[in-house]
């Protein structure tokens, strides 16, 4: 396309040299004019009028429309991080401590709920089942106990003080018995299978949430204990947006507008989000709300952290547009093209037929500043500086080579 352009600029810039050519007589003759009335106008206006013939409009493939009325989606532009909830994050740890013997994840493993990941000895894992059995075998005992006691008080053979003993005790082991039990479960012993041949020196580390592996800080050999983590575990399929809005487009957000967004290090691939959540303060000093997103569709790539552009699709509305490429841009404003009645450019001589003393036809453009608006689907909502005709034919291309053409008009204007 640049070289297309070049191309265009190159046949522009002979029209522009021909016409040099055919009016430096004329500037001659004007300059003895000019020095006459040299007073009266100190500065010139700025040229605002271009004039092209009809061969200069072919060759540069200009062709003509009318400010339309289009329905238009505004949008804004937004920053802002990727982030997953906090209820979709975990850290594995151990309730016991113990030495890793075997560590089966690796960084960015797929793990599921209750999935076995790591495994851990210490000697006194053996000494709670054990415990657990002694007390299993004293509770029998101090069951009898307490039946014997109270077969003789009822009996008025024994005395009440050893049989509150003997219930005393019972309820002891019972408690004592339940205590155990609580921990061999939370160990992941089942206390149905122990025995004295079958105790584990050994306990599992499972997963407590499905994810991927996001970051190991334990190797096989290390001693671990409850406040020593071993992983950290990221279910990256819940994944939202945090958009930094600012406050004068938090009017314009509303909860199931549509999102696109790039990755700040990948502009490559386009994602969509939902917001779902606005926020109700700032953001620390930034003069920014917090306004929340679920990432729909696809979510390949993306990692909890990452820094995103975006655009929030805002509501429709009809209103005056033309085709974004009718639309310059000089010295920071906007103009546009449409063609003028205006008869002191009204014809020009062609220096291909001054022989024939043909004269061509030429099309006058005047330049008129406008605002611009919402961009959508190629077309620009406009507002005029002054009023524009509503008939008015604007070049609706070209106007980039008609703009060139102006600018060379004046600085060839002496």
């Amino acid at each position: 396309m640049k070289i297309k352009h070049n191309i265009i600029y190159l046949i522009l810039s002979a029209f522009f040299l021909i016409s040099c050519g055919e009016n430096k007589n004329a500037a001659g003759d004007a300059e003895n004019t000019t020095q006459q009335n040299g007073d009266q106008h100190e500065e010139e206006t700025p040229q605002v009028t271009a004039s092209l013939t009809q061969d200069q409009i072919k060759a540069v493939g200009i062709t003509f429309g009318t400010i339309e009325m289009k329905e238009l989606v505004s949008t804004i532009k937004v920053n802002g991080l990727l982030r997953v909830p906090n209820n979709n994050k975990a850290t594995v740890t151990s309730l016991y401590g113990g030495v890793i013997k075997t560590l089966n994840i690796q960084v960015g493993s797929l793990v599921k709920k209750g999935q076995i990941i790591a495994t851990i000895a210490n000697p006194e894992f053996i000494q709670l089942q054990e415990d657990y059995l002694t007390t299993n075998s004293r509770i029998l005992y101090a069951e009898q106990e307490y039946k014997r006691q109270k077969e003789l008080f009822d009996n008025d053979a024994g005395a009440k003080k050893n049989l509150q003993n003997a219930n005393a005790e019972l309820r002891t082991l019972r408690t004592k018995k339940s205590s155990l039990l609580k921990q061999l479960q939370m160990m992941g012993i089942s206390p149905s299978k122990i025995s004295d041949g079958s105790m584990r020196s050994g306990l599992t580390i499972t997963a407590p949430i499905s994810g991927t592996i996001s970051n190991i800080t334990a190797q096989i050999g290390s001693y671990v204990d409850s406040s020593s983590p071993m992983a950290e575990i990221i279910d990256n399929g819940s994944i939202h947006l945090d958009l930094q809005v600012f406050e004068k487009d938090l009017p314009k957000m509303r909860v199931g507008q549509i999102v696109h967004f790039k990755l700040t290090n990948n502009p490559e691939t386009e994602y969509d989000a939902k917001v779902y959540s606005i926020g109700s303060s700032f953001e620390n000093e930034s003069k920014t709300i917090s306004v929340h997103s679920d990432v729909i569709g696809n979510k390949t790539g993306l990692i909890d952290g990452m820094n995103i552009t975006g655009i929030v699709s805002l509501d429709k509305s009809t209103t005056p547009a033309i085709p974004s490429e009718a639309i310059v841009e000089a010295e920071g404003k906007f103009y546009i093209f449409i063609q003028s009645d205006d008869e002191s450019h009204g014809q020009h001589k062609d220096k291909n037929d001054e022989k024939n003393d043909k004269i061509a036809t030429t099309i006058n453009f005047k330049k008129i500043e406008v605002v611009k608006g919402t961009s959508d689907m190629g077309y620009t909502a406009i507002t005029s500086v002054n009023e524009i005709p509503s008939d008015a034919k604007i070049a609706v291309k070209g106007a980039f080579f008609i703009n060139a053409k102006l600018s060379n008009a004046g600085e060839h204007d002496h």
